[in-house]
């Protein structure tokens, strides 16, 4: 009730009969009602008081906040700014409403350029470059349909500056169609990756396609031949060409490789189709020509161009050439078999007194009968047990000291003598008698290793038929029973052919031996088709790569930065790195530099006896110097 009407409600409870107001009662009336309020109005005082209280603590904690905020700002700016990748967001209407001071510099923008609401057109017309190829999807940014404004996605964008350089942006597209983006320099990554997959396909020393590339393109030639068309088929050899590495070293030995197939190269033309196989190998692929006539023509012209000195510093040096050469349809009409022939041609051709060329015949076959002597002496080798294991050691750079052997056969044959595993190994696979091999291999490591100290490994070659033609998890497990190895100390290394001869077959059981607690390295990196892409397919512990690409190192920049990206590539993916091939101080200098792992090669120690490897253990920290070993 209001006061006024409470107080006239009071003055007529004090009126009198005669009508006059009776003051003591009014009194009365107005006392009662003020005690009747009276610990009301305490209540509120109390409540004021609390709550002045409270807005006072609330003032203190607002402050708090307020700096505590203004800290995290500046904070954030901090790292906004010193982000080494540019960091932009724009809103619904595509208009800049942060951004970082990379994201101007990768751009070419200035800060005036780069203020908040500025349009996305706006900045690609400050831009110093266009939008490249490499962008997806095909629309650009500030055009977006409506259904993809309704949906969140990631979009990649790349720029091509005007400086050469290349920018890749992740852009995240929220659901109202506002975005933020991540921007990065990758050229070089690109230029390294680039380059890597270049070498997938081609020889690093002579810009040729490589073995496997060759195949590739024998495959499509036959498949696409008409009924009518012959295919030539020419597999070249140097004669006597390990001589001159033995003689001059293999740098010396590269320079003229180089010489050697660029003289192909232009005798072949770029009609032909030329390669480098291996060391001193080469194929030449020559279609759509009347056959015989064309490729004897092509093989004449190739050993003038070849028999030309060639220089190495003041050196002149003479070589020689043998070539094999195998017709299609009439000496096969599949690549293994076109191949192959070719290869009897080039062996027969060797063994008339080198310097020419021999077409395959079906009197070559007399060859077989030598191989079939050699598969005969293999396979009593087996029951005899005429081989025996050398140790190479692998060498630690960051501890400096050895830190594990690879095992590598060798064969004593009594009449023979020693018999190269080169001369061997491929019948073995071929016949199927790897398999005993790997076996004995797997066994004789393991008891080797056993003797040694507990934190030296033991890595052991693998085949591809030992996975398709045995059980090697169970052979592993028996070795490693068998010597009580931990399965710690033993490493597998497995070549891309490996992987290339039934990935889905592979996989589970190298899966199982990891989980045991052995390790996988994959030998030969660098040199197949698909290395990167066998590098995704299973978590490998170790990639070595290939001694080809360590030849250059010290003396070609581009050698060096392969091998960089190599080294980088391995470190981001966790796994470790060995460089084989190390024949010189300088090498292992640079390779320390790089952080590299772990590197094998003449420069530690060339293959030697189990009976040699305590003496290798007990030699100090390598410091360029030749290691001299007793002889056992």
């Amino acid at each position: 009730m209001k006061a006024e009407a409470l107080f006239w409600q009071q003055c007529s409870q004090a009126v009198t009969a005669d009508g006059s107001v009776d003051a003591q009662r009014l009194m009365e009336l107005v006392i009662a009602t003020y005690r009747v309020h009276e610990s009301d109005y305490d209540e509120i005082e109390r409540s004021a008081e609390t709550l002045l209280r409270e807005n006072h603590a609330l003032r203190g904690n607002m402050s708090a906040l307020s700096q505590a905020f203004d800290g995290q700002q500046r904070l954030f700016e901090i790292i906004l700014n010193n982000l080494p990748l540019g960091l932009s967001v724009f809103d619904a209407d595509q208009r800049l409403t942060l951004s970082n001071i990379r994201f101007g510099q990768l751009f070419g923008l200035t800060q005036a350029d780069v203020t908040p609401g500025a349009t996305i057109a706006d900045l690609i017309d400050k831009m110093r470059g266009a939008e490249g190829t490499g962008s997806k999807p095909g629309r650009r940014a500030g055009r977006h349909s409506s259904a993809a404004v309704k949906s969140s996605g990631i979009r990649r964008r790349e720029w091509l500056m005007d400086d050469g350089r290349i920018i890749q942006s992740m852009v995240t597209i929220l659901a109202d169609g506002s975005n933020i983006a991540i921007h990065a320099d990758i050229t070089e990554d690109r230029k390294a990756a680039e380059r890597i997959a270049y070498l997938a396909h081609h020889d690093p020393l002579t810009g040729l396609p490589n073995r496997i590339h060759f195949r590739e393109q024998v495959d499509s030639a036959l498949a696409e031949r008409k009924r009518d068309e012959q295919i030539a088929l020419i597999h070249l050899n140097l004669d006597r060409f390990k001589s001159i590495n033995n003689m001059m070293g293999v740098s010396a030995g590269d320079t003229i490789l180089q010489q050697v197939a660029a003289r192909i190269r232009a005798s072949a033309g770029s009609e032909n189709t030329l390669a480098r196989l291996g060391s001193d190998e080469f194929a030449i692929l020559q279609t759509g020509r009347q056959q015989p006539w064309n490729v004897t023509a092509l093989a004449e012209q190739i050993r003038r161009e070849l028999s030309e000195p060639f220089l190495h510093g003041e050196k002149h040096m003479e070589l020689s050439v043998s070539m094999g050469i195998a017709v299609a349809p009439g000496d096969g009409e599949e690549t293994d078999i076109l191949l192959k022939n070719a290869g009897v041609a080039l062996s027969h051709a060797k063994a008339d007194g080198r310097k020419r060329e021999r077409f395959f015949a079906g009197e070559m076959e007399a060859q077989m009968q030598l191989r079939h002597a050699l598969e005969a002496d293999l396979r009593a080798a087996i029951e005899k047990e005429e081989f025996e294991l050398h140790y190479q050691p692998l060498y630690d750079l960051s501890q400096r000291r050895i830190c594990g052997f690879e095992a590598l056969i060798r064969w004593n044959h009594p009449i023979r003598g020693r018999v190269a595993p080169i001369d061997f190994i491929p019948l073995a696979e071929e016949v199927g008698l790897i398999v005993d091999i790997g076996r004995w291999v797997l066994h004789q490591a393991c008891n080797d290793a056993v003797e040694w100290p507990e934190d030296i490994k033991v890595a052991v070659n693998v085949s591809a038929m030992q996975f398709s033609s045995s059980d090697l998890t169970s052979d592993v497990g028996e070795a490693l029973a068998a010597a009580s190895l931990s399965p710690l100390r033993l490493e597998l290394e497995i070549t891309e052919s490996v992987l290339m001869e039934n990935l889905g077959e592979v996989l589970p059981i190298l899966h199982a031996l990891k989980e045991r607690g052995i390790r996988i390295s994959m030998d030969d990196f660098g040199t197949g088709y698909s290395s990167l892409s066998y590098l995704s397919s299973f978590p490998f512990d170790k990639i070595k790569i290939d001694k080809s690409f360590v030849n250059d190192i010290v003396d070609n920049k581009e050698a060096h930065a392969i091998m960089h990206a190599i080294i980088l590539l391995g470190d981001a993916l966790g796994m470790r790195v060995t460089v084989e091939g190390v024949e010189t101080a300088e090498q292992l200098a640079l390779l320390e530099c790089e952080e590299c792992d772990e590197i094998q090669g003449y420069h530690i120690s060339r293959p030697r006896p189990a009976c040699d490897v305590p003496h290798l253990l007990s030699l100090p920290p390598k410091n360029g110097g030749v290691m001299h070993l007793p002889r056992c």
